[in-house]
């Protein structure tokens, strides 16, 4: 059992939903970043994604695909991002998950990839485009399973498709609330609940719920239909608007905070 898995079972126990945290790695730069990445710890994030920066984040929209362009301009690559995850593991417990395109991940190698990857502390990946028919070329390569392997699911994934994505999932399923790009408009709740709920007939796997979803009050919503809620491009705005701000990291511990704070508890 890795630590994804312990913290999911520790927040069921508790009647907790999950806040799962997303920023851009190396955004504005290495250690601002993982300034904010500590703030987010300490803000009662529940897991942590570090977005691995990547020039053409086709799945991304605009606030996150400009986190990808300054990270990348602060020379910020997948080494340089285990690299802050090898740092943040050094003072904090909570789950890291490397979320990245597969370029980077192929052009580093495969065998690498898992070794560095678990030795600098991170506990899963999710690879945007890397579908279950195609990822045996790298996972066949890995020698265990500790890695986790976070998969996707979207607003037109079928039951039976669901059932072969969560066959070879592991951690969580991530759960994509609307079509579209990362950002935008808030959450279809009624989608989100028939989804969710086909997702838990096929998979025991917790299932959070990501896209769409900015402020306390959605989060809310939405955690009461889901395991755990994702938070990426709220997080990624208020970097980039108060990047210079000596402020930044605590501006970021209490968005975190009240996101968490607005979570439903389960009985």
């Amino acid at each position: 059992m890795n630590r994804i898995e312990e913290t999911f079972r520790r927040l069921s126990a508790a009647g907790e939903t999950a806040l799962v945290g997303f920023v851009t790695a190396g955004d504005p730069d290495a250690e601002r970043s993982l300034a904010v990445c500590a703030a987010l710890c300490a803000g009662g994030v529940d897991v942590l994604e570090l977005g691995v920066p990547f020039s053409d984040p086709t799945a991304d929209g605009p606030v996150i695909q400009r986190a990808a362009a300054r990270a990348l301009a602060a020379g910020t690559d997948l080494a340089a991002v285990l690299h802050m995850a090898r740092r943040l593991r050094a003072g904090h417990s909570v789950p890291i998950v490397l979320f990245s395109y597969y370029n980077p991940i192929l052009a580093y190698g495969a065998e690498a990839f898992h070794r560095d990857a678990l030795e600098a502390g991170a506990d899963g990946v999710l690879i945007v485009d890397l579908p279950p028919e195609e990822s045996a070329e790298l996972t066949s390569r890995w020698p265990d399973r500790r890695l986790a392997l976070i998969r996707l699911t979207t607003p037109t994934t079928p039951p039976g498709r669901m059932r072969a994505i969560a066959a070879s999932a592991s951690g969580f399923i991530y759960h994509v609330s609307r079509l579209g790009v990362t950002g935008g408009r808030g959450p279809d709740l009624t989608g989100i609940e028939r989804q969710v709920a086909a997702l838990r007939a096929v998979s025991t796997l917790p299932v959070c719920v990501g896209f769409g979803i900015a402020q306390p009050e959605e989060a809310a919503a939405v955690g009461r239909l889901a395991d755990g809620v994702v938070v990426g491009s709220a997080f990624v705005q208020t970097i980039a608007e108060a990047a210079d701000d000596p402020g930044l990291a605590e501006r970021v511990r209490r968005q975190a905070e009240r996101l968490k704070g607005a979570l439903p508890r389960k009985q």
